[in-house]
């Protein structure tokens, strides 16, 4: 999946593809082709760049309700002749998700066009789970036979079958599909079942990897093979380490972390790390000057796990270095350091920003403690941050890091977090947004009732509504 191109932050488009409760209210303001325009750009060219930990999908159904959205163009998307050639469910995956909510607010149009898709669409599991979530029994049975039809009565087709029935998110329709009183189709998903079973058990049987009996040359050897195929195994190499290693080992693992091959000296790093060796630190200021880019990662990570007050005593040293060490310092202090650290996190922040922009990796961590230890004066700059970043997960740290060291935050970011698309973030705005603005009362009472909406809001929204229904 490519990199999504993101509009500026201050166009409809934009909002909306950042999933800010703005984009949300400028929407419903501007002309319905524009903003149903926009919407489905967002939700047919998926605008989140990791899935895993953005959400998007509730906030383009609301909006699609809001504003009474066709779905047209979502059918177009699903059904063209790319579906055919781009199986990647990266390219259908929101769209679905999207339908998948709409069909929970009773959007009939969105449930039988997912039905439809997930008889004739290759991204049919994602369809199916949304399904199995929705629909009813007879609707669920009757997809039975176009998706078995899929796998071919063969070997290779049963095997296929048996490994859709083992991976389903969502277990429901393959359970009915077994009770199903055409033999034809139970047989084959009860087969699938068994099978799913035989193979996860086999494979538990067959433990691959380093053993306790293992000697401490052995689990280097494993960690450098793995650096050799490309896999980093340094990190279950090193918890094997404190299964295997005694005191005696101890000269053996340091001079791996000094001058062994890639996976030895990760591997090392991290086992010294974790078990706090009075020598770690320097090794790890070592593998900096001298190491390879695999072997600068594993220490940096190795010393950001570390929670030794010689660690952070160490961070204060590195925080100016203008090297990975020094912005890992940086973090380090931003979990773990004290008021004294203040300014050195806030140079961190600030200069993660000027450096790498609002996307920076490092500032989650560094706007956490920007909030943790309250520095007041770092508002301006996780303002910019929440304005211009493309990730929602960023966003909702932002709104809390802001909730803590910024006074106009309850009648300002607040108001537009009620309607964001991260849950956490509405959460944040639930317990802050000022009651003075109708619409602050108005989208209270909404989140509250909504079946949809996660139980974490809905329980900071009752601490503001009182029994009368009115905000509080």
């Amino acid at each position: 999946m490519f990199d999504p191109v993101i509009a500026p932050s201050g166009t409809l488009l934009g909002l909306l593809q950042r999933g800010r409760g703005d984009g949300t209210l400028h929407a419903l303001t501007a002309p319905r082709p524009e903003a149903l325009a926009a919407l489905n750009a967002c939700v047919l060219h998926d605008p989140r760049h990791d899935w895993q930990v953005e959400n998007r999908s509730l906030y383009y159904a609301r909006l699609y309700l809001d504003l009474n959205g066709e779905l047209d163009e979502i059918e177009a998307h699903l059904f063209d002749t790319e579906d055919i050639l781009d199986t990647d469910e990266s390219r259908t995956g929101l769209a679905l998700a999207v339908l998948g909510h709409l069909a929970s607010y009773g959007r009939r149009d969105a449930l039988e066009l997912l039905r439809r898709y997930a008889a004739r669409g290759s991204n049919w599991a994602w369809a199916l789970d949304e399904l199995a979530l929705r629909d009813d029994d007879a609707g669920l049975r009757a997809l039975a036979a176009p998706v078995l039809a899929r796998f071919p009565a063969d070997p290779e087709g049963e095997a296929e079958l048996a490994a859709a029935v083992r991976d389903a998110f969502e277990p429901r329709p393959w359970r009915l599909w077994a009770e199903d009183p055409r033999a034809s189709i139970a047989s084959r998903v009860r087969a699938a079942q068994e099978a799913g079973s035989f193979d996860r058990w086999q494979r538990q049987m067959r433990p691959s990897g380093p053993r306790p009996d293992w000697s401490v040359r052995a689990v280097f050897e494993w960690a450098q093979q793995g650096v050799e195929r490309g896999a980093a195994l340094h990190v279950p190499a090193a918890r094997c380490l404190t299964a295997v290693a005694g005191p005696e080992d101890r000269a053996e693992i340091i001079d791996a972390a000094r001058h062994g091959d890639d996976g030895a000296r990760c591997t090392a790093l991290r086992y010294l790390a974790d078990s706090h060796d009075p020598d770690v630190l320097d090794l790890i200021e070592a593998a900096q000057v001298a190491g390879s880019r695999l072997v600068v990662d594993a220490a940096v990570d190795a010393f950001e796990r570390m929670r030794s007050v010689a660690a952070v005593e160490r961070a204060r040293r590195w925080a100016h270095r203008p090297d990975a060490l020094g912005q890992a310092a940086g973090r380090v202090l931003a979990c773990r350091g004290g008021a004294q650290d203040s300014e050195l996190v806030l140079g961190a922040l600030r200069e993660a920003v000027r450096g790498d922009g609002p996307d920076a990796p490092t500032l989650c961590t560094l706007v956490d403690g920007t909030g943790r230890l309250g520095i007041a004066c770092a508002a301006p700059v996780l303002r910019h941050v929440y304005r211009e970043t493309a990730s929602s997960h960023l966003r909702g740290r932002t709104a809390r890091a802001l909730a803590a060291t910024d006074p106009s935050f309850p009648a300002g970011f607040a108001v537009e977090c009620l309607w964001d698309c991260e849950e956490t973030t509405r959460e944040v705005a639930a317990r802050h947004a000022e009651t003075g603005d109708a619409r602050v009362v108005d989208q209270l009472r909404r989140l509250a009732a909504d079946p949809a909406e996660e139980a974490e809001v809905q329980t900071a929204v009752r601490s503001r509504i009182g029994p009368d229904t009115t905000a509080v």
